[in-house]
């Protein structure tokens, strides 16, 4: 009996996390392509403040403990987009690791010249400036700007502008981002009401683990497809965003009946919802 009850009270919180994980990675998907466009728009900004061939900006990712270049603007950058890096490589991975801008004239014979990823994106620049994006005292990311068209150094007012180009990246990331890794926040919270020393701790982790399996398996799937239409229209005038309200919360009143249907109807398996 206590066994029993202690299954469904697993199967239970289950359900529970499959649902907050499921909201926070459709929060993140459709905030994350908001915050996207914002950094594009930073980037290209800065491309034409400088006259610049390039500029770009790389985001620290915990999961994978790598630079990772999220944006970039100007004919030469396109190509360092999707492109990642270890923190302490190169020059971005300087800046990230130091937290100390830089500004460099003759960069392909710096030592900290990252000359391989340069080749990916099949551009060599000449001259760099590289400023760190600081969020809650702590760097998050890196914008680049290569070489400036009109001169053959970056100055001082050059390296104070680019960090003020980085300063509005880093704020409009911690106002639009949700936690990347769901699983983690799910546990870390499910571990502070564990004593350290508790058995169940082992159970928590397993809890976890089945709640979030399935997040990062079905990126084609229509509920993400969905989530990246909802992000595309964000920017819609308010009597488009009302419909598009109204008809969401038709399907998803319809989806409620559907899986409640599904549920009465296998043998043996009533709705979670319901006494009994």
């Amino acid at each position: 009996m206590v066994a029993d009850r202690q299954r469904r009270l697993e199967k239970d919180a289950v359900s529970l996390l499959e649902a907050i994980a499921l909201r926070a990675e459709a929060g993140r998907r459709v905030h994350g392509e908001s915050a996207r466009a914002v950094l594009r728009s930073i980037v290209e900004a800065t491309v034409a403040l400088f006259d610049a061939e390039a500029a770009s900006i790389a985001l620290y990712d915990a999961a994978s403990d790598r630079l990772v270049f999220e944006v970039a603007a100007g004919e030469q950058g396109q190509g360092v987009i999707g492109l990642s890096i270890a923190p302490d490589q190169g020059i971005a991975g300087y800046v990230f690791r130091t937290g100390q801008a830089l500004a460099l004239s003759d960069v392909e014979h710096d030592s900290r010249f990252g000359r391989a990823v340069a080749e990916q994106t099949a551009y060599l620049p000449r001259s760099i400036v590289a400023v760190p994006l600081v969020s809650d005292e702590r760097t998050i990311g890196v914008l680049e700007v290569l070489d400036k068209r009109g001169a053959t150094t970056f100055s001082l007012r050059d390296i104070e502008l680019a960090a003020i180009f980085a300063q509005q990246a880093a704020t409009a990331i911690s106002a639009t981002r949700v936690e990347r890794d769901v699983a983690s926040l799910l546990a870390s919270g499910l571990r502070a009401l564990a004593a350290p020393d508790d058995p169940e701790r082992a159970t928590v982790e397993e809890i976890v683990l089945a709640a979030t399996a399935g997040l990062g398996r079905d990126d084609d799937s229509r509920l993400w497809v969905l989530a990246e239409a909802v992000a595309g229209v964000r920017m819609a005038d308010p009597a488009q965003l009302e419909l598009v309200t109204e008809i969401l919360d038709a399907l998803a009143r319809h989806a409620g009946r559907e899986t409640r249907r599904r549920r009465r109807s296998r043998p043996g398996r009533g709705d979670p919802s319901e006494p009994g």
